[in-house]
């Protein structure tokens, strides 16, 4: 279920994440701006629950979140988009899953995962690029392996077939993305996308 984010601020966002010259630090900026934007939207419908506060005035009913959520950074270039979550939620799990692409056969593999327990908390992934798909299906089935029912992914750019993949093993699971690009190349990157994202925010 894809929702591609709908705001002035993100397309300038991400107009200057895609600039080549853009320096490292300014990238890491600009990314978490774009993460925070997509934050609030991937969370608009977490429960809440009623209390009752005293203002210096007066009591007075309110709303405040019923369960924390937890996040999972698919490694590296994920941990980029973790701190908008742990700075606007008071409670929060950080989960990591490490899955690396292999170059040529664009296929990702595994090399860590350490996970928070799951059951029924919304559990959000967060890779800034969903190009093939591969990395974001295989972490949707180790999250749901693990007991996670409620599962939103979270992307800065995406192309098609990511989405056609990630939709294949359940066309209901909410992808909150600020941009939908064209295709992918015949080296599985997104066009016309922003080149490769750890690269340009760790400046490797």
């Amino acid at each position: 279920m894809l929702k591609v984010l709908n705001h002035p601020l993100a397309e300038h966002l991400v107009t200057h994440l895609r600039d080549k010259t853009t320096k490292p630090a300014t990238f890491r900026t600009l990314t978490y701006h774009i993460s925070l934007l997509l934050a609030l939207e991937a969370t608009r419908d977490l429960a809440t629950q009623s209390v009752r506060v005293e203002t210096p005035l007066e009591s007075c009913p309110g709303r405040v979140l019923s369960a924390p959520i937890v996040v999972v950074p698919i490694l590296r270039a994920g941990l980029g988009m973790v701190q908008p979550f742990t700075d606007l939620f008071p409670s929060v799990s950080i989960g990591y899953i490490g899955l690396e692409r292999d170059h040529k056969t664009a296929i990702a593999h595994s090399y860590y995962c350490k996970l928070p327990p799951l059951s029924s908390e919304p559990v959000i992934v967060v890779d800034p690029m969903l190009a093939t798909g591969g990395s974001a299906v295989k972490t949707i089935t180790v999250l749901r392996e693990n007991g996670a029912r409620d599962i939103r992914f979270v992307c800065i750019v995406s192309a098609p077939e990511g989405i056609r993949a990630v939709e294949g093993i359940d066309p209901a699971l909410p992808v909150f993305t600020a941009a939908l690009d064209r295709e992918l190349n015949e080296r599985k990157y997104i066009l016309p996308g922003l080149g490769d994202f750890g690269d340009r925010l760790y400046g490797t």
